[in-house]
């Protein structure tokens, strides 16, 4: 049986989204805003639920659970990690005053280097990842669920 390569097509494909969208906010200036964070996690979450989808699809009736949840796994962390190199490249080669004033933000004591930071997204892009495979695999698992016996058992008889 071969393997599916829709992890790493739409894995690349949420990071482009995601690269796109943090250049669309850098060049309005409101990269350091934490509420269009929210933007990302509709990028991942769409970019997952069509990998997902067309994963279940793609295997018909050969789907399982543990591998529908690994595609969904694979396709975040995929994403996830070209998107931190990206990031890590960005903070410290395109634009060094972003984490000054991503930190200006934060009332910190702390010395807060480019490591942690670029850690911290890496760590929320895989948390992100987590929570919504799980969810969506609510969406693609088989039900369990008995269908109703249409005659009457004999008990009720």
């Amino acid at each position: 049986m071969k393997k599916s390569t829709l992890p790493v097509i739409y894995g690349i494909v949420i990071a482009i989204g995601l690269i796109v969208y943090f250049s669309l906010l850098s060049l309005v200036g409101v990269q350091t805003n934490p509420v269009f964070s929210l933007g990302n996690g509709f990028i991942v979450a769409f970019g997952l639920y069509t990998a997902m989808k067309k994963y279940k699809k793609e295997k018909g009736s050969d789907y399982e659970y543990q591998k529908g949840f690994m595609a969904g796994l694979f396709t975040g962390f995929n994403a996830t990690l070209i998107f931190t190199i990206f990031f890590a490249i960005y903070v410290t080669h395109i634009n060094t005053d972003f984490l000054p004033e991503m930190l200006a933000n934060w009332s910190s004591h702390y010395h807060v280097g480019v490591g942690i930071v670029v850690f911290i997204a890496a760590i929320m892009g895989f948390a992100t990842t987590f929570v919504l495979t799980l969810s969506f695999m609510q969406l693609f698992k088989e039900s369990w669920n008995q269908t109703k016996n249409t005659k009457a058992s004999p008990v009720e008889a």
